[in-house]
């Protein structure tokens, strides 16, 4: 089994940030208590209406007959709630198709080396958008599919500035599915990684946006700016996979995580070039 891609080491000024760089759902209560509060609504209009409009041998609508249909409704839209998708099943659902395994191979210090990543499908085209670290230097690129799908993929295109590399596969899957490109990321957003952490594919985690246009160094005097700075769990492996939004959309590339300890793990604070960024390289219009 292919070991996991190496991390980049960052540096911030209470010691490296290493690469990374994927199940967390969080429910929206506030739209819940709007669908609770429209049901009771409507119950209590359906409740006067009908007082208005019965029957002079109707029996007359009773404080116990509205607090029965009110509670029923309110049952009923909270058992709606629970069997409504989270944000993070969402967001996994809309972006898997779009996802794709990167395994490369090179010779470093330490003789063969093998690598995984992630990357993510942003045209009808088949082109892959990933973080460079992830295939800088490779001898070979392989790339598979969600659908199984394998090929040999080649450098398009890449920006060192960015960390951000466009490959072009030789062979495509039968239906290609291009992600969604979204907006720009708020503190404070929910947002969900997609990859492959430790070699665990296809595993999607769950956080907060925390800060933007953040800034870090990578080593040889290289700085990463405007980076997405976020909570979710992201480890080596995770490295060039999308990050989302609630509804599936990528607003970022994962390019690594903060790593005072200098280990190869998560320890709560992961970085992702924002898509406009990123997309760019890929020719891509604005978001």
């Amino acid at each position: 089994m292919d070991r996991v891609q190496s991390p980049l080491v960052v540096d911030t000024p209470s010691g490296p940030v290493s690469d990374v760089a994927p199940p967390a759902g969080r429910s929206r209560p506030a739209r819940r208590w709007i669908v609770l509060a429209a049901v009771l609504a409507v119950v209590v209009a359906a409740g006067t209406g009908f007082a208005l409009t019965r029957g002079p041998d109707v029996p007359p609508l009773t404080q116990a007959d509205v607090q029965k249909q009110v509670e029923k409704g309110i049952a009923d839209a909270q058992e709606n709630a629970r069997k409504a998708p989270t944000d993070a099943a969402t967001a996994y659902r809309a972006a898997l198709p779009s996802l794709v395994t990167i395994t490369t191979t090179g010779v470093g210090a330490k003789g063969s080396q093998n690598g995984t990543g992630a990357g993510v499908v942003v045209s009808a085209e088949g082109t892959i958008l990933t973080a460079l670290h992830v295939v800088d230097g490779a001898d070979t690129i392989r790339v598979q599919f969600t659908d199984g799908t394998r090929a040999s993929a080649s450098i398009k295109e890449q920006e060192a500035a960015s960390d951000t590399a466009v490959l072009t596969p030789d062979t495509l899957p039968q239906v290609v599915v291009p992600a969604v490109l979204g907006g720009g990321a708020q503190v404070g957003d929910e947002v969900f990684p997609l990859g492959h952490p430790l070699g665990l594919t296809q595993s999607l985690s769950g956080g907060l946006v925390s800060a933007l246009d953040r800034s870090i160094s990578v080593g040889s005097g290289q700085t990463l700016k405007g980076l997405i700075q976020f909570d979710a769990a992201v480890n080596p492996g995770n490295s060039g996979g999308p990050l989302l939004n609630r509804d599936g959309q990528v607003i970022g590339i994962v390019t690594g995580l903060a790593n005072p300890s200098e280990q190869n793990f998560f320890v709560g604070i992961g970085f992702a070039v924002p898509i406009a960024t990123a997309g760019g390289v890929a020719g891509s219009p604005p978001q």
